[in-house]
């Protein structure tokens, strides 16, 4: 399995968009929870990338699994708001192949560039909250997107006991 990119230190959000879309590798940017005594807030997650697109929230019960499928020309920003996942992430010759735990606990954004066949898996028992940014408004004459079977060249859908 391949490394996630990460930024650099100083980049900006939208300097990483841009070179995870470069080199065609999906990348992780941690998010630092703003945590006090009334709560906890994620602030900024899409500073800097909002321009025309939609942003989208889905809520996806336990065990479900969404995948695979692929956009040609839109960039996906994930963020687990509520639960946890398993996003899963391949190339389209499904020669490099990507896998990382998201949820409440392990705040990140997950930045998945064009080209990249993905999907997403909800782990333990709780539902799972995903707040997404696409940067191409959806158009249902013309979808950007194809699809495949959840297990179709990898099967990455499980949970391994440690």
């Amino acid at each position: 399995m391949t490394d996630l990119l990460a930024p650099s230190p100083g980049d900006t959000l939208a300097a990483f968009k841009a070179r995870c879309e470069r080199e065609q590798t999906p990348g992780l940017m941690r998010l630092h929870p703003w945590v006090d005594d009334r709560g906890w807030s994620l602030m900024g997650l899409m500073a800097g990338i909002l321009s025309g697109g939609q942003i989208n929230y889905s809520v996806q019960q336990p065990g479900v699994i969404k995948a695979w499928h692929l956009h040609e020309k839109q960039t996906d920003a994930w963020c687990l708001l509520h639960g946890s996942i398993k996003a899963a992430i391949m190339s389209r010759g499904g020669e490099r192949r990507w896998a990382v735990a998201l949820g409440e606990r392990n705040a990140a954004l997950l930045l998945i560039p064009p080209g990249l066949w993905h999907g997403a898996m909800t782990i333990g028992p709780a539902p799972a909250g995903l707040l997404y940014y696409v940067d191409r408004e959806y158009d249902p004459a013309s979808p950007d997107e194809q699809r495949q079977a959840h297990d179709w060249q990898w099967n990455p859908w499980s949970v391994v006991p440690r």
